[in-house]
């Protein structure tokens, strides 16, 4: 009864985008009634995916940034302080995220496993763009739709590269927000072999739907009648023996290509709708989309101011992130870079600036001299993290991570005017440090102490040749 119920909606839009206008109120106004009587009984609250808990806080909790807009923030205290009240030390760890997707929302954590990756789930996804080879000129001939849909559909015949929200026609993505969803043996629905267990959890994504043209759907969307919202689940891993429908496919990332799953089939059509909206183009010429899923065994190793593997025992290696396992900010920097936009942005997140961990207690940019520190007991139970180099920023922070509006100038104007500061790069900002653990697993937590062991100076390696231009991310 509830599929019956909740199908409804969509077919009042099917018949509201279908219909011929002269028969549109005809062939509608019976459906709208129907469904206006049943709404007091309709019930949009889809039961959890089965067997399996929510990872991360839950909508009732308080995010640990609540008071990140605080003064007590402006300024450091020493390194040995504690908290009047706890006891527990003034440097320590604010708040922790995962980006599941990347360039999506993230979900915060109040302590998160860390992989050879990074944070578990953390940029695991990716949304791509295929871009076909350029066809050699040959002979005028006559092309259908459907000749050019197949040679753009042969991904022999180009490539797949990563998007983000440094790309200006994909700042929708900051609207995705995924959640996590882990097998859980103690819920009543648990089985070993739920498809949900095989996959070892799902991501529940939810997203705006894209805008109608039609005035009536946009009322009934405003009037909460029809949903403005949507959602879809993914396995977080390939099912076991799903080799074919999830295929390794090259994927483009800087200057990387490694092996990805495609997961281009679970894309629901609305949602291809809104990241390639273009009201101009047909849809045979609409932009290619799909969402990749980093492969266990074709990792990207990292070299560029990373620590080797004769000084760690391995090669640090990433999935989707940008170069490095772990980004950390202090929150000190970014209330100093937020106090010199206010003009522009009167409240400027550090969500903006996507940082896997949030740090509070150092004075502004101390942070910029680290090497090497210790999160958790510095007497010998905390993890060694190399502080590989700082964080070169792009216009990325420019979008807003509530609405997806991208501001023209800040913060990106006002961090390159006086966060210049990497020799090896004199050209971006910086602000923020791309970590490295010494061990491929562990664990963080909200709280958790940070002892600095080493500083000194850093030097940016720069990923690209001077000139040098890469599409996507």
């Amino acid at each position: 009864m509830l599929d019956l119920l909740s199908s409804i909606p969509a077919t009042i839009q099917h018949g509201l985008d279908s219909a011929p206008n002269i028969l549109l109120l005809s062939i509608t106004l019976p459906i709208f009634l129907c469904f206006i009587f049943l709404l007091p009984y309709l019930n949009p609250t889809r039961p959890p995916p089965k067997g399996c808990r929510r990872l991360g806080l839950s909508p009732s909790q308080r995010s640990n940034l609540h008071d990140e807009y605080s003064p007590k923030y402006i300024h450091g205290v020493p390194s040995t302080a504690t908290e009047p009240e706890s006891g527990i030390p003034a440097w320590r760890i604010k708040a922790l995220f995962t980006y599941p997707i990347k360039s999506c929302a993230g979900v915060e954590l109040e302590a998160a496993d860390v992989i050879e990756t990074g944070l578990k789930y953390d940029r695991l996804f990716c949304f791509a763009e295929f871009f076909p080879s350029p066809q050699p000129a040959t002979a005028t001939t006559n092309t259908s739709p459907s000749t050019s849909i197949e040679k753009e559909n042969d991904e022999a015949n180009g490539t797949w590269t990563a998007r983000t929200l440094r790309d200006r026609d994909f700042r929708q993505l900051a609207l995705l927000r995924p959640e996590i969803w882990i097998p859980d043996p103690s819920s009543p629905t648990y089985s070993a072999t739920n498809p949900e267990t095989l996959s070892n959890g799902v991501l529940l994504i939810h997203y705006p739907l894209p805008p109608s043209h039609n005035p009536i759907i946009t009322l009934l969307r405003t009037l909460h009648i029809l949903p403005s919202q949507s959602h879809f689940t993914i396995p977080l891993d390939p099912p076991p023996n799903s080799s074919t429908q999830f295929p390794l496919t090259s994927v483009k990332i800087w200057k990387d290509i490694p092996l990805a799953h495609n997961y281009a089939h679970l894309l629901p059509a609305t949602l291809k709708d809104l990241l390639t909206y273009d009201t101009t183009l047909p849809p045979h010429q609409r932009r290619k989309l799909s969402l990749f899923r980093a492969s266990h065994t074709h990792r990207r190793e990292i070299y560029r101011n990373a620590p080797r593997k004769e000084n760690i025992g391995f090669q640090p290696v990433t999935g989707f992130a940008d170069a490095y396992p772990i980004h950390l900010l202090n929150m000190a920097s970014v209330r100093d870079v937020a106090a010199n936009c206010a003009d522009e942005i009167p409240e400027l997140s550090v969500r903006r600036f996507r940082a896997n961990v949030i740090v509070q207690g150092p004075g502004k940019f101390v942070e910029d001299e680290w090497k090497r520190i210790v999160i958790g007991d510095s007497s010998g139970d905390g993890v060694e993290i190399y502080t590989a180099c700082r964080t070169i920023r792009c216009k990325l922070p420019n979008v807003d991570p509530d609405t997806g509006v991208r501001h023209p100038r800040e913060p990106d104007r006002t961090l390159k005017r006086y966060r210049r500061i990497d020799v090896g790069d004199l050209t971006n900002a910086c602000l923020g440090m791309q970590c490295v653990p010494a061990v491929k697993e562990f664990t963080l937590r909200v709280n958790d102490p940070i002892t600095v062991l080493e500083t000194g100076e850093h030097c940016y390696i720069k990923m690209l040749a001077p000139g040098e231009k890469v599409e996507g991310v």
